[in-house]
């Protein structure tokens, strides 16, 4: 069941009172219809009683989906890599192969959702949006793309693909590329990220961390050609 709060909320314009419902956490399996809700951010919208002004709310939700065994912590700006949270992981410590992620805005929670629901690795699906964006910076002229969410998935038809947000006025651009990026993405992970597989609690893996696994492993493919030469 959904852990739910009430409280009262002013009115960021007639800063009357209005008492609020807060999700704390959600189940998605269990309730599929706050699932919706949520990815449609009708969870977070705030409706003054008093003057009827509307707002969006920002608080944390601990979203959980059994069925596809993962959880994600929706804490706006949060730039921890790992959440120390003592009682959230002596609640959750019993739960094994479940991962367990950080999305520090709504934007990368809901990119989580869609890469886990889509049977995906998130931790290669970072590294391979990372690549695939040199190539759109490349593509541009300009020194990198920051933002970028998975926006295409197509197994059938072998591609993966991304929306990378470019230029001052930040406008749309797609980029799709063939899955085998993704599987070099998946071997490498598998090489460099074995640590962090192990982890307990919530980690943040995003372009930082991304940037970081990438730079170690052609460290390591440069030492190996260099111990070869030798």
């Amino acid at each position: 069941m959904a852990n739910v709060a009430v409280k009262k909320i002013p009115c960021p314009k007639c800063s009357e009172n209005t008492d609020a419902k807060l999700y704390m956490s959600i189940n998605a399996t269990n309730e599929p219809t706050l699932r919706e809700d949520m990815l449609d951010e009708k969870l977070f919208k705030f409706r003054c009683t008093a003057c009827g002004h509307e707002a969006r709310l920002t608080y944390p939700v601990l979203y959980n989906d059994m069925k596809n065994r993962f959880m994600i912590y929706l804490i706006p700006e949060i730039d921890r890599f790992q959440l120390e949270d003592v009682e959230l992981e002596q609640k959750y410590e019993k739960l094994h192969s479940v991962r367990k992620r950080l999305a520090p805005d709504f934007n990368s929670f809901k990119e989580k959702v869609f890469i886990f629901e889509s049977g995906l690795d998130d931790m290669a699906v970072e590294i391979t949006k990372l690549v695939i964006s040199e190539m759109v910076a490349k593509k541009y002229g300009i020194p990198h793309v920051e933002e970028g969410y998975l926006s295409m998935y197509d197994r059938e038809k072998n591609t993966i693909g991304f929306t990378f947000f470019v230029g001052k006025r930040k406008e749309p651009y797609v980029q799709s590329a063939r899955l085998e990026i993704y599987g070099k993405s998946v071997t490498i992970v598998s090489e460099m990220a074995i640590k962090d597989r192990r982890l307990a609690g919530f980690i943040n893996i995003n372009r930082e961390w991304a940037q970081n696994v990438l730079y170690r492993y052609k460290r390591m493919k440069q030492l190996d050609r260099s111990a070869e030469e030798s």
